[in-house]
């Protein structure tokens, strides 16, 4: 029923709704043709080790290439493709030292660029692997170990010369050795002795490749000399040979070629092509203030951890002056996890928890830095709570001042907090916590993506505390293997997949001759490597010390504010004084006007003595210049204002004349006053004759008052802008506007005009009422209806 009247009502519902759709469909469609890279995204990027081919680079990539480049022809779509794309990003890390030989590349034929490259190739089908000119047929293995031996039996067997990267991979005998020996100079010199159909050799030498200081040979077990000589007894097993005959065994804990591989790499001298030679004076040395400290590199040091929190906190941070939006839920969630699971010592602790309290009290949606630091600082006084100031690194020291140090720390920070959380509800806490800080606040930005990337592949399967660990663990190990060789290595501390042999043999395994982990055991270990109980607590700050500096430190800093705010208040009150000390304009007018009241008495008593009377002011037309050398410059109060220079005025036509009449009429008032004063005289007795009359005639004598005569005068009527005047200029009486009953309407009209204005804007509205009357009278006759004529029968 209500279906029925909402159809009844809705009269264009219909039409509504397909019009939405229509709007939709067209929006989905433009943002598809807006970012069809969104669509046409590929299976592999550049951090998987794989060189992604596009038209732009296939040629400069294939041509005159030094290393044999191993192709993957895939399709986006292709669902083998996919499952297979995990497989072919474990075997380009697997076989990363082999770059110089051979390189990984993959290109994606689904999209329409590639598809002139993918047919020049002659793929057909994919996923399609294709080595130089050698394709390889559709059954080819789809794991590591297969695709591994695959691409050195394609290396073998190849008819055409190599790339000049690509090494000697055959066999080796005594002639040969003997002549290597005496023609070569390298510093050790690796003989694996394995059988002919062992692989062992061959990737032992292209994992060796991009090292100097070393050479791997390979000698089978039917080399009877070489393998009497050795006393060789077991196969796979490698030896160290020197030019003067000596040789020893290389001991490993499995004979496999993980092993291998650490060991020789370990060896003194052995460096990566590249890289300077480690000296063992540099460990001694350093350029920076700190000395490198000596340590135990199986172990963790607290030291380390309270400096990442001090340069995170007081360092990364202090980058945002303002934290707010996501940026602030993700500094809520980062001290809250350390609060909760940091284990450091009690003051540390207690300044976390205090952080912690009082950003989840904050009901601001931003918070600025400042604030923030007041709380890292303690400025709260909250007893026995401190955070050190600086930086002590020890396990996370490098051999100069770039290497290690911020992140070895951040690193070893979050897999300890991952370890203490054992008891945590969500098992992705700290990860998510981890997450959004290096998103939000790591200054690396190149590696804050590149950790995102690897966080959105896979942190959504975490679902258990322990797994947490491993995640931690085997994604530190994947940027340990993305960065080995890269510039920002140590070559004293090289990046390894960590733990190594010799600190976790049992974490290692061996499955089908192929390297593996023991997760059990390397659970057990991580547990233990990072537990609070293994921290040791060696180049720290005694905390008494630590709260005597941090007092200090408040001290010194409310003293700075009490005489910044003195330095205010001072500055303040100069401003103060120099706004009063400024002239106003009314208590200029009353010394104008004093002045001006000081001159009359004097030209009185000058008219008195006979003398003629004259204006000692100047005419008001001449402009008074101003005496500027002494008269001192006042201080502006505006702290760094320029003196402006003195600007020319502009002079005000009517406010001039109206000055000029004032000053006339007051000079014609001075004028009269005098003459009066002298008829007086003139007509008054002697003096003797006054002392007889008594005091009756002298009450007769007194002066009549000048205003009497002044209003018996004429009016002087004022012609504007003509400067003429007419009426008796020589009874001293001028007036501004004679008649000021008559014309007070005309005045009132002229406020701010003169008369020759309004009578302008008359005459305007005059001519312009006089033109819509014109305009009207015509347009009236031209609709003026026409007489019909009618036609005479």
């Amino acid at each position: 029923m209500a279906w029925r009247c909402y159809r009844a009502t809705s009269r264009f519902t219909g039409k509504i709704h397909a019009t939405l759709r229509e709007s939709l469909i067209s929006t989905i469609l433009f943002v598809c043709l807006l970012f069809p890279f969104t669509t046409e995204a590929g299976l592999y990027t550049a951090s998987d080790q794989v060189v992604v081919l596009t038209p732009d680079n296939v040629d400069s990539v294939l041509v005159n290439s030094t290393a044999a480049l191993v192709v993957e022809f895939y399709a986006s779509w292709c669902g083998h493709c996919i499952a297979f794309s995990p497989v072919w990003k474990s075997l380009a890390s697997d076989i990363k030292e082999w770059k110089p030989a051979v390189d990984l590349a993959a290109i994606d034929c689904a999209n329409q660029d590639n598809g002139p490259v993918c047919s020049r190739f002659g793929v057909r089908g994919y996923p399609t692997l294709k080595v130089l000119q050698l394709l390889y047929p559709t059954r080819f293995p789809r794991n590591v170990r297969g695709l591994r031996r695959k691409i050195i039996d394609k290396m073998e067997t190849h008819a055409e010369p190599w790339p000049p990267a690509c090494p000697p991979l055959e066999t080796t005998s005594r002639a040969e050795l003997d002549n290597f020996i005496e023609t070569n100079s390298v510093g050790h010199l690796a003989l694996l002795f394995e059988t002919p159909n062992s692989y062992v050799g061959r990737e032992l030498t292209l994992d060796l490749l991009q090292y100097e200081n070393i050479a791997v040979r390979r000698v089978l077990s039917t080399e009877d000399g070489l393998v009497a000589e050795l006393n060789v007894t077991h196969f796979p097993s490698c030896y160290l040979y020197y030019p003067s005959g000596i040789f020893t065994r290389l001991h490993v804990q499995l004979e496999v070629r993980t092993f291998y591989t650490y060991a020789l790499q370990r060896l003194p001298g052995v460096v990566r092509a590249g890289k300077p030679l480690p000296v063992t004076s540099d460990l001694t040395k350093n350029t920076t203030e700190d000395q490198l400290r000596p340590f135990n590199r199986s172990r963790v040091y607290m030291s380390d951890l309270e400096s990442t929190l001090h340069y995170s906190l007081r360092v990364e941070l202090a980058a945002h002056p303002v934290i707010k939006g996501e940026a602030l839920s993700t500094l809520q969630r980062y001290i809250s996890v350390l609060a909760k699971y940091f284990p450091g010592r009690p003051v540390v602790n207690n300044l976390l928890k205090s952080v912690d309290m009082w950003l989840k009290g904050e009901k601001d949606t931003e918070l600025s830095y400042s604030s923030l630091r007041d709380a890292l600082d303690n400025t709260a006084e909250v007893p026995n709570a401190s955070l050190p100031e600086g930086v002590r690194w020890v396990g996370c020291q490098g051999s100069k001042p770039h290497f290690r140090r911020y992140p070895c720390g951040m690193w070893t920070l979050f897999h300890v907090l991952t370890v203490q959380a054992e008891e945590a509800a969500d098992p992705q806490e700290v990860l998510q916590a981890m997450r959004s800080y290096i998103h939000s606040f790591f200054g690396c930005r190149a590696c804050a993506t590149h950790f995102e990337n690897m966080a959105q592949e896979s942190m959504s399967h975490v679902g258990t505390l322990s797994s947490a660990v491993l995640w931690l663990w085997s994604h530190h190990n994947h940027v340990n293997n993305r960065l080995a060789g890269a510039l920002s290595e140590d070559p004293h501390f090289p990046k390894i997949q960590w733990p190594s042999p010799e600190l976790c043999p049992s974490c290692h395994g061996v499955k089908n001759g192929e390297h593996t982990w023991n997760q059990a055991e390397l659970l057990t270990f991580l547990r233990s490597h990072f537990s609070s109980e293994h921290l040791l607590s060696d180049y720290l700050e005694e905390e008494a010390q630590l709260l005597s500096r941090q007092k200090e430190r408040l001290v010194a800093r409310h003293q700075e504010k009490e005489q910044e705010a003195k330095r205010g208040a001072e500055r303040r009150a100069r401003q103060t004084q120099d706004t009063l000390l400024k002239p106003q304009p009314e208590e200029e007018e009353e010394e104008e006007e004093e002045e001006v009241a000081k001159e009359q008495p004097a030209e009185e008593e000058a008219a008195r003595a006979g003398e003629k009377v004259q204006i000692s002011e100047p005419p008001p037309w001449v402009k008074p210049k101003a005496d500027v050398s002494h008269q001192p410059q006042r201080r502006p109060s505006i702290v760094g204002l320029k003196f402006r220079p003195p600007q020319e005025e502009i002079v005000d036509l009517d406010s001039f004349i109206n000055q000029h009449y004032k000053a006339l009429r007051a000079a014609a008032r001075v004028s009269s006053r005098v003459k009066l004063r002298t008829l007086q005289m003139k007509e008054q007795p002697q003096p003797g004759a006054i002392l007889e009359q008594g005091p009756v005639l002298q009450l007769g004598m007194q002066p009549v008052e000048p205003e009497d005569l002044l209003g018996q005068h004429k009016t002087l009527h004022q012609r504007i802008l003509t400067g003429k005047y007419t009426g008796s200029e020589e009874e001293g009486a001028l007036e501004m506007y004679p008649h000021p009953n008559k014309r007070r309407w005309m005045s009132l009209l002229s406020v701010g005009f003169s008369r020759l204005d309004i009578s302008l804007c008359v005459l305007l509205y005059f001519l312009s009422s006089m033109c819509l009357l014109a305009m009207y009278l015509f347009f009236k006759n031209r609709r003026r209806p026409r007489r019909a004529k009618v036609a005479l029968p």
